[in-house]
């Protein structure tokens, strides 16, 4: 088995044919492999995310990350671009919905895509998997630690947005959650919130509250890094995604 891979900057159509700058990974080998639409945390595009990217890549998948602040201007800065992003409220829901279909689309137009689709998002991310797989059809979704989902954000909160959970009947796929008991966003209580609510609807779901760990436990570059948790939360990923994903 070869790990090598390719790794860069591409661009795709999105919502409303913007045209995104995205960071694409992808196996050099020639197998039938799935696709991962990994979606950026709020912070924005940034080399965290892409190496998540890269990691999905090594594991046999084609990953694609596009930058959803692509719009606030070419040749600005990630960090000014996501400013500019948080400053008007995050990406409106249509818009990501959009930009998915379309990351999704890119990936499936590669050489030996097989047309199995997951996502995954991290913080604003993992609200926006949970959306995306309630809106297209999607074969498999993973929410890392997304708030908002139960619950609408406090009112002095920068990020508009609304509960999802109305939304839960329409979920298109099998759903893997990853959460921190010490996060507030999306607290314990949210979580089983949202997975009383799944179970109601006969939604396959698989909800894994982690102990000792708070939000952005995956984040090997900030303080809220949590390895023990990062390591099996990676096993569970890369289990789910083997189960969905497969040719």
């Amino acid at each position: 088995m070869s790990d090598a891979i390719w790794a860069g900057t591409v661009g795709f159509t999105g919502h409303e044919q913007a045209e995104l700058e995205a960071y694409l990974a992808r196996p050099l080998g020639d197998r039938p492999r799935g696709g991962v639409v990994v979606i950026h945390h709020m912070p924005g595009y940034d080399e965290g995310t892409k190496e998540i990217v890269r990691r999905f890549a090594a594991g046999g998948y084609a990953a694609v990350c596009p930058n959803l602040y692509s719009r606030e201007g070419a040749g600005v800065s990630p960090d000014d671009q996501a400013a500019a992003a948080r400053a008007k409220g995050g990406v409106p829901d249509e818009q990501l919905v959009g930009d998915v279909a379309g990351a999704a689309a890119y990936l499936n137009s590669l050489d030996h895509a097989n047309g199995k689709i997951g996502v995954i998002g991290y913080c604003s991310g993992g609200r926006q998997s949970f959306l995306a797989a309630c809106s297209l059809q999607i074969d498999a979704a993973v929410d890392c630690y997304g708030a908002f989902v139960a619950a609408d954000p406090p009112a002095d909160f920068p990020l508009k947005a609304r509960s999802l959970l109305s939304r839960a009947a329409d979920l298109s796929c099998p759903l893997l959650g990853l959460f921190g008991e010490q996060d507030s966003y999306p607290a314990p209580s949210e979580v089983g919130v949202i997975e009383a609510e799944l179970d109601k609807l006969g939604k396959e779901h698989e909800f894994h509250i982690f102990p000792d760990a708070g939000h952005g436990f995956f984040s090997t570059d900030r303080a809220a890094y949590r390895p023990v948790a990062a390591v099996e939360g990676w096993k569970k990923i890369f289990a789910f995604y083997g189960r969905h994903l497969a040719a």
